[in-house]
């Protein structure tokens, strides 16, 4: 696949989702870098702004095959994962499962579980395997984690720990819609009941195993200059180094901001990576994997600002 055909079929997909979504234009972008950079992503927003449906009409335009897991305080390991169950009639034990077998899997309100549950999620998210009792179980080439969490709600919830959000490529916190991107949803969805379906509105596959695998590989040739390799390095380095951190991102964060970058080329046509493809990508990538220090955090400083701040200070390649 050519670098104009990985763009073309970038855009493809953001078409098949608008016809159902409206606006959330960046986060459809953040959806397809981590889809072509093999990432996972945590969408963080109010009730009632579309995230689960994004995720829907996503997963079915990129040809997905699509698994939800609600998450819940009394969930169990074995819930997402499954477990062998015996056969009486046979007398052997036969493989459950779970719905974590699946490519793109909505992990609803994930910050819901206890941390137990939450790290059935690791090996999964790390090496795309699954272990049962001993087994090794693989999973998709193609999967993917889209987890949302309520940043409103602070009683019955389970902040996830920094191993699994640093296993996330990218945080997304969404808003709430302009005035305009509003009235639209209201005029287009206001008159149904329930939760809408991405085909009601016309979202149609256009893209197969074949089409994400042949992208990824060429994604993955894409070209990264020695001088923005450093540059991320620097970015990254720089969130260790600063008072207002008191934890700084992983040397993770460096190697999946720099795939997700190639990524972003690829989707705009190109064949290299800018420092641009970086700056735009380090919010998303770096304010999940950092810890305000508590001086920062008395001062009401946060992490987006500081992040800001370390990209307008980090000097940039030309």
């Amino acid at each position: 696949m050519t670098i104009e055909e990985v763009k073309a079929l970038g855009q493809s997909i953001r078409a098949e989702i608008g016809k159902a979504v409206v606006g959330q234009d960046e986060a459809i972008d953040l959806l397809l870098v981590a889809l072509f950079a093999s990432g996972h992503i945590l969408l963080e927003g109010p009730p009632g702004t579309a995230k689960t449906f994004l995720a829907q009409c996503f997963s079915r335009a990129a040809g997905l095959d699509y698994g939800r897991i609600q998450f819940t305080p009394d969930l169990l390991p074995g819930d997402i994962l499954g477990s062998n169950l015996f056969n009486f009639q046979t007398s052997t034990f036969t493989l459950t499962r779970g719905p974590i077998f699946t490519e793109l899997l909505l992990a609803d309100e994930i910050n819901r579980t206890p941390p137990k549950t939450q790290a059935a999620l690791l090996e999964a998210m790390q090496e795309r395997t699954v272990t049962i009792d001993g087994v090794d179980h693989k999973l998709s080439d193609r999967f993917m984690v889209v987890a949302t969490q309520n940043p409103i709600e602070n009683q019955g919830v389970y902040p996830l720990p920094e191993a699994q959000l640093d296993r996330f490529l990218f945080k997304y916190e969404f808003g709430y819609p302009s005035a305009e991107e509003e009235r639209r949803i209201v005029a287009e969805h206001g008159n149904r009941f329930g939760m809408p379906k991405p085909e009601e509105w016309g979202v149609t596959r256009v893209a197969d195993a074949a089409a994400i695998r042949a992208a990824a590989e060429t994604v993955g040739k894409n070209r990264l200059a020695d001088e923005v390799i450093d540059y991320v390095v620097r970015l990254v380095r720089a969130t260790r180094s600063t008072g207002d951190l008191q934890t700084g991102a992983s040397p993770r964060a460096a190697s999946t901001l720099a795939a997700a970058a190639r990524a972003r080329a690829a989707l705009d046509g190109r064949d290299f990576v800018l420092p641009d493809d970086v700056k735009a990508l380090a919010p998303a990538a770096l304010r999940h994997r950092v810890i305000l220090s508590p001086s920062a955090e008395i001062d009401g400083r946060q992490v987006d600002t500081i992040i800001a701040g370390l990209i307008e200070q980090t000097e940039a390649p030309r």
